[in-house]
Formats: structure tokens, sequence, C-alpha cells
């Protein structure tokens, strides 16, 4: 049974609260205001009761709302909203609460959510009763503030009022757990509503439900959820069944999707072209070009005909197999049948050539963007820049940065963190640390992949007190980064002899909350190897398997080199039966050192036994 608990506070009035002489008459930094609280005692209230409440209360509210004469409030923007708002507040005597709830639900659709929040809180200040269609946006603004326990205190303040939650509060709430990641609950409060007397789901409550299974990955779940409406009164439609195709072709669970596309046209359900195209997207990824020609004609058979959708579905699979000419040719066929290329179309297109390394004719595709007015953005600009940075074109990314200035549109963070990666590789560490600063100065804040690229370099380049320096500064900054930024400093230290160093550092981790990968491990293992210290790599070895970390292939084949490099040839033999005993085998390097020790004039007798003997 699921239950919410009400959260206590007098901040945020919902209801007829506070009197008129009370309202401010400067406008509210909206911006700077966090969402408030919502007034209520501290009590726990079960769905089920909730659902109890709706199946034995008869409605008012809407039947009420329904017979108002009203006109629409229409605003354009957060200012023009602002200042009805307030022209709205010096009427005497006050307007209903509709005109006020238009206004909100225009500002929730610019997603003005805090805004909605505040300009509520004013009206509960001005005494202007909300309904049920205001307190539900209240809701679904909470909800997209990922604020759900705040958002659930307002249903609590329907009862209060003598309110009935409708499906629609109910569809909103379940939304709110989908964002916040919280599918369970959401399913759980789809069940209540299933169970209640009045309020059951609809196609969007469905919608919204199978959505959110579907993007976290739980396609068994969406399918029984499915299953469960077939038989019941609401009828899952084209809009439901496509999603999950889409999602099962997205999990290249094609064939799966294909019984699926199978049980709904046997139903009577027509496919549409975005269903044709989730399936085409599945089989292309499977590189069945076959079925995706069959699926193509079948579509077209039926006056189902392929659109930007579709067609950029297929230049992007050609261009990550590498067949950029085929790709090509989608394009041209596209823009002779009158079908612009979409901005998507043509980032596939130029990613293509870029994974080629064919700069020119990628940047004929930007301008070809360019030229026939297709918007351009930052990933655009991105795919250049990473294109350029891979052949070392330093200066050619850098031009096309600075162009993304003068046209006005802002680097992200993969901007960013490409060009530094690039400068970087070049060894021009002067300039990534430069850019690093600019990108801070500008109001962009390095994430962990840009602390990790320079922490990296300074290591490559032997720069320890400053990568110590920069690993400090991001303990300091407390980011959420993981053994990855501590694998990359050890590593610079055993590769630089700094065993010791390296070795202190790696006994640190626990203490920082950090446990060790078996990459950290064969980092320190090699690290004691190349050193001379086999006992203590062997020692190691063993300690990560008292630990939980199985050592992989990389890591006997590290410690076997390292005692065949150190003349202990009879551990280095007991290591090799021992990994070829665990399923693992000698890689290359090991090999190519085991034929060069049996070509020297005199073998060790260990080495010359263990390959005499039979397997």
């Amino acid at each position: 049974m699921m239950l919410a608990t009400i959260a206590s506070s007098s901040s945020l009035k919902v209801g007829c609260y506070g009197s008129r002489s009370s309202i401010t008459r400067l406008r509210l930094k909206l911006r700077d205001i966090m969402p408030c609280l919502v007034q209520s005692s501290s009590v726990v209230v079960f769905f089920n009761n909730y659902l109890a409440l709706v199946h034995s209360r008869a409605s008012t509210s809407t039947e009420s709302r329904n017979t108002q004469q009203r006109q629409l409030v229409k605003v354009t923007n957060l200012e023009d909203a602002l200042n009805v708002f307030d022209e709205m507040l010096q009427r005497r005597p006050l307007p209903s609460v509709v005109p006020f709830t238009q206004i909100l639900t225009q500002l929730a659709k610019m997603k003005h959510y805090s805004t909605v929040i505040s300009l509520n809180n004013k009206m509960g200040v001005s005494g202007i009763c909300p309904d049920v269609y205001t307190l539900s946006i209240i809701i679904n603004c909470f909800c997209h503030l990922h604020q759900m326990g705040f958002g659930l205190s307002v249903l609590g303040n329907f009862f209060k009022l003598g309110f009935e939650p409708d499906i629609t509060t109910y569809t909103t709430l379940i939304n709110g757990f989908i964002l916040q990641n919280r599918v369970v609950e959401a399913a759980t409060l789809f069940n209540k509503m299933l169970d209640s007397g009045n309020c059951k789901p609809n196609m969007v409550t469905l919608r919204t439900l199978v959505k959110g299974l579907c993007a976290n990955g739980n396609n068994t779940a969406a399918i029984q959820l499915l299953r469960k409406m077939e038989e019941g009164g609401c009828k899952p439609n084209l809009v439901i069944y496509s999603m999950i195709i889409d999602s099962l072709c997205k999990d290249t669970l094609v064939a799966d999707a294909q019984n699926l596309f199978s049980d709904m046209t046997s139903k009577g359900i027509a496919p549409d072209v975005m269903t044709y195209t989730s399936l085409i997207h599945g089989v292309c990824k499977l590189q069945d070009w076959k079925e995706a020609t069959r699926l193509l004609n079948e579509m077209v058979s039926k006056h189902i005909f392929p659109n930007v959708c579709t067609f950029s579905v297929l230049v992007d699979t050609f261009c990550k197999e590498g067949m950029v000419q085929e790709a090509r040719s989608v394009v041209k066929m596209m823009i002779q049948r009158d079908i612009e290329p979409s901005m998507i179309t043509y980032s596939s297109l130029m990613d293509g050539y870029c994974m080629r390394g064919e700069m020119d004719e990628a940047k004929k595709v930007f301008e070809v963007m360019l030229s026939r007015g297709c918007m351009v953005d930052a990933r655009s600009y991105n795919i250049l820049i990473n294109g350029y940075c891979k052949l070392k074109r330093m200066d050619d990314a850098w031009m096309l940065f600075l162009e993304m200035s003068h046209r006005g549109i802002l680097p992200n963070m993969v901007t960013y963190n490409t060009l530094i990666y690039g400068f970087c590789k070049l060894g021009r560490i002067q300039d990534a640390h430069n850019l690093f600063s600019q990108m801070q100065a500008l109001g962009q804040l390095p994430n962990v992949q840009t602390y990790n690229i320079l922490l990296d370099s300074l290591c490559k380049n032997q720069q320890f007190p400053k990568a110590v320096e920069l690993l400090e500064e991001m303990e300091g900054k407390k980011l959420d980064f993981n053994i990855v930024t501590y694998n990359t400093l050890i590593q610079g230290l055993c590769r630089a002899e700094k065993v010791e160093y390296a070795w202190d550092l790696f006994r640190s981790l626990s203490s920082k909350g950090i446990q060790p990968d078996v990459w950290s491990y064969n980092i320190m293992i090699s690290g004691f190897c190349n050193g001379g210290l086999t006992c203590k790599a062997e020692n190691l070895l063993r300690e990560m398997e008292e630990r939980g970390r199985s050592p992989d292939g990389c890591t006997y084949n590290t410690i076997i080199r390292g005692f065949f490099n150190n003349n202990d040839t009879s551990r280095a033999v007991r290591l090799i039966q021992e990994m070829v005993g665990r399923g693992f085998s000698a890689d290359a390097s090991t090999g190519e050192l085991i034929v060069n020790l049996l070509s020297k004039d005199e073998v060790d007798p260990d080495l010359l036994a263990f390959i005499e003997s039979p397997l």
C-alpha cells in the first residue's frame, strides 16, 4: 500500500486565506523565489483513502465551472502575464478564480513553474479561492520541479476544500512520479485508479504510464499493462502500441516488436508512418537491410509514405555503418521528393563524413544546411569541431568555435570538452587551461569529464603538483566523480615511476568512500611489476580476489609479463596455468615475450618443461 506524507508548512496559501489589504503592489521577483510549501497539517494520507473519497463524493466543481460564462485571458510571454495578473488583482470587485487560472495554465505551458507557484501564493493572500483546475496546475508545477512531496500536499488540500480530484489530477501525479523515476509508485497509483469506482484511468493516463515504463527500459511491464488494458474498458490505441514498439526496437528487441505489430494489426488498428519508422530503425540497427526494404515497400503499398523521420533513420544508420554514399543518396532522394531534410538528417550525414575523416565533405554539408535555411545549433558545430580535433586540425576547430559566437550560438559542455581534449592531445596544455578558465568566466561550469581530460594531460606531461592541485579542487567542489578520476592519477604516477606515491593514493581510496575497481588493481599491479616489486604485485592479486574483484585477462597477462621480465620464470609459469584454468589466454604481448624467451640460446628449464608438457 502506497502512502504519502503531507508536509507541514504555512507559506503557500491554498484556499481563501489572508486579507486584501495585505496585497503588495510591487511585482514579485518571481524568478528568484523558490516554490513554497503547502499549508497543511502533518498527517499521513493513503491513496486508498483519496480514492475512496472520490468514489463516495458527487462532483460539484466541474459542473459549476462548465456553466460559467467566461472569456479566455490570453498572454504571450512572462512579462505580459505578470502585467495582466497584477491588473486583475487591482480590480474591484476581484475577478473569479477562472481568469487567474487561465494565466497560470499558460505560464505552466511556458514552463515557468516556479512563477506559477509564486502567483498562486499571491492569489491566496488576496483571498481568491482555488478550484480543482488551479490545484491541478499547482500539482503539475511541483511535479516538474521534482518536488513530489509538495505536490502530494496539494492533493490533501483538495479534500480540505471540499473538492474532488479528477482523472487529470491523478494523471498529473503519475507523470510526476515518472519524472522522478519512481515508476513503481506511478504504477501503484494507476492500479488504485483501476480499482476505484468513478476515477478510472483514461487514454492519457495509460499513455503517461506506458511512456514512463518504456523510458525506464521496462518493456515487459509496458506490455503487461497493455494486455491488462485490452481486457478492460480503456482499449489501447495506435499511440500506445507505437510507443511500446518503438521502445522494443530501441532495445534491439525487434522480433518482439514485430510480434506486437502483428498483434496490433490483427485487432484492426492500422499502423502509421511512425510505427513503420520505428520498425525500420530496429531492423537497420540489426543490419537487416532486406527486412528494411520489405517494410518500406509494405508501407508504401498501404499508401503510408516515408516522412523526414523515416529518411533520417536511414541516413543515420547508413552513416554509422560507414555507408556514407548510400546516406547521401537518401538525402538527394528526399530533396527530389520535396521532403526537406531536417537538422537531424544533415547532422547525421556530417557525422558520417567526419567518422571517415572527410572533413571537406562534412563542411560542404554544413554549408548546404545554411544555404537551405536549416537551423544549426551547438550539436551541428560540435560534430564538425570533433571531426577536426580527431584529425588534429585544431586551428580549424577553433575557427568554428569563434564562428559559433558570431552566430549567437552558445557553446555547450560537449563543445568545451571536445576542444580541451583536442588541445591536450596535441600537448597544447596552456591553450586547454585558457579555455578551461574562459568557460567558467562565461558561466559554463566544468563537469567531471572536463577535469578528467585535464588531469590525464597533466599526468602524461608529468606535471604532478598541478594534477594533485586539480584533484583537490574537484574534491573541494564535491563533484560527483568516481574511480576513473583516481585511476587517471594513479596510472600517471606509476608511468612516471612514482609507485610509492601511487600506492599511497590507492590505499587512501577507501577513506574517500571510493572502492578500487579491476582497472585500479591492474594499474597498481603493472606499476609494481615495472618497478621490480613482483611480490607486492602478487599480494595485490590475491587481495583483489579477497575483496570480490575477480582478476581478468589483463590482470594475469600484466603480472605474468612482470615475472618473466624479472627473471622469475617458475612463478610466471604457475600463473599462466592459473590463468588458463580460469578461461583466459595469453595476449599478443605475452605471447611475443614467450617466443623471444624460447628463441634464446639457453631456455629456462621451467619454461621449457611447461611448453613440452601436455595441455
